[in-house]
């Protein structure tokens, strides 16, 4: 007799994180609302943590975006966890990628918001983080140079951002320390960043959806791809690669888009003791001929100051 599936406590919590919605796990997960809520109550007992729901969920976060993309290209980077006063090689590759392939989108695919502050895990020791207000003129910042960038190079770029698990912790601390704010112009991170559409997935054609995070795993690409039934782009595990799927149906694509950050950058180094990671730095180039996607390609940090792209190290350290 094979086990019942269930969702562990470390998932739910994060579903919980991000969604605080017994209604939208359900839907997201196919367990009942009623199992939604009873886990929701054993892990409050066992915790002795209060595990609040919203009243509501912002339009924007329930939103799937279609880009419309046919023939083009897409830079997506993802993890970025801008950190005050750090410009990395990613991300000094990302704006030279945009000059050059001067595409017709850019996703930034979740956790460009760090949120070490307002974590739900205690601090580590004494570890010095920056504060909200740092954090959030870090990512403001780094997101002007990208729009900027853009705006050189096309006169419309769509820049898109599916939210990840890190950026959804700046309205969920809100909403559960100060739910009488709701509304209230500043409380959304989208409120910062006017020239970014909000979402959860972007379908960048018909057969390819970005979204920040789907299955985990060392085996999560193939995963994801199998389960979703389409091409899907992912960031989240920071691993970067492409892992090709066949069928009846002809070839797929399951990415990792990796991080837009130093693997080894103070954002990680507590948390991970200083342990090794099997990540890598960099983003993905998507391009699209008459709607169909060609073969995914990835931008990699060979060393501080020069990316990996298409067989040749190119010198960034200058942007």
């Amino acid at each position: 007799m094979s086990p019942v599936p269930r969702l562990s406590d470390k998932e739910f919590l994060e579903l919980w994180e991000q969604h605080r919605s017994p209604a939208v796990i359900a839907q997201l997960t196919g367990f009942s609302e009623r199992y939604i809520h009873t886990k929701r109550r054993a892990i409050e007992g066992r915790l002795k943590i209060q595990l609040a729901a919203t009243g509501t969920q912002s339009h924007i976060q329930k939103s799937r975006h279609k880009a419309g993309l046919t023939d083009g290209i897409a830079l997506v980077f993802s993890d970025a966890h801008f950190w005050p006063g750090i410009r990395t090689t990613a991300f000094q590759g990302l704006l030279w990628a945009i000059n050059e392939l001067k595409p017709h989108v850019v996703i930034n695919n979740g956790d460009a918001f760090d949120g070490s502050a307002i974590s739900r895990h205690p601090r580590i020791g004494w570890a010095n983080v920056p504060n909200v207000k740092q954090e959030l003129d870090a990512c403001q910042s780094a997101l002007k140079e990208i729009e900027d960038a853009c705006e050189k190079v096309r006169h419309h770029t769509q820049l898109i951002w599916p939210l990840g698990n890190h950026d959804s912790r700046f309205e969920s601390r809100l909403s559960q320390a100060a739910p009488q704010f709701e509304g209230v112009g500043g409380t959304a991170l989208k409120d910062h960043f006017p020239k970014w559409k909000t979402c959860w997935t972007c379908w960048l054609s018909d057969d390819v959806v970005v979204k920040h995070r789907y299955k985990s795993g060392i085996h999560a690409t193939h995963q994801n791809t199998v389960s979703a039934g389409t091409s899907i782009v992912t960031g989240h595990l920071h691993s970067l690669k492409v892992t090709p799927f066949g069928d009846y149906n002809g070839t797929r694509w399951g990415v990792d888009t990796g991080t837009l950050a130093e693997i080894d950058g103070p954002q990680f180094m507590d948390y991970l003791e200083d342990g090794p990671v099997n990540w890598r730095s960099g983003f993905a180039v998507l391009t699209f001929n008459n709607g169909k996607l060609l073969w995914p390609e990835l931008v990699s940090k060979h060393s501080e100051g020069v990316i990996d792209f298409r067989g040749a190290l190119i010198d960034v350290s200058k942007l």
